[in-house]
């Protein structure tokens, strides 16, 4: 078993590449050769690989999270949220400025991104049933068209 850490992954092309700790040539990644959720690789994560000598150089095999001192992996900090572009404000009549209201498709789109990064371990069906609650509620205090 061999340590390193994400170099760079690329989730729309399903590879990237770790850098072992003690150090040489990076190592090739591909998301058939992970044990750990897509949505937990990122840049700097620690993660434990076996390696295989492949065709075109060295390919990771097994990739799963490393182990801290207790033995137990270590989970991955949550990703930081994309820079949302700015709500954008307006005076009405003179009375306090107001922000724009999302579409609904714009809000699930955004819960649902926050609740991928949040919870990765959630199933399809528990994220669409937060969605839907947090969306009608969001409509219910009129964040929301709707």
């Amino acid at each position: 078993m061999v340590a390193g850490r994400v170099v760079r992954f690329d989730g729309a092309r399903g590879y990237g590449f770790i850098a072992p700790d003690h150090g040489g040539e990076d190592v090739f990644l591909h998301v058939n050769d992970m044990l750990i959720p897509e949505a937990y690789v990122r840049s700097g994560l620690a993660v434990e690989f076996e390696v295989e000598d492949g065709d075109r150089g060295l390919k990771a095999l097994a990739v799963r999270l490393a182990k801290g001192p207790d033995g137990n992996p270590l989970t991955p900090p949550l990703m930081a949220a994309p820079a949302a572009a700015p709500a954008v404000s307006r005076q009405v009549d003179g009375e306090d400025p107001m922000c724009d209201v999302l579409t609904a498709e714009e809000c699930t789109t955004d819960v649902t991104e926050l609740l991928l990064r949040a919870a990765p371990a959630l199933t399809g069906e528990q994220i669409v049933r937060i969605r839907r609650e947090l969306v009608q509620f969001a409509k219910s205090h009129g964040w929301v068209e709707g």
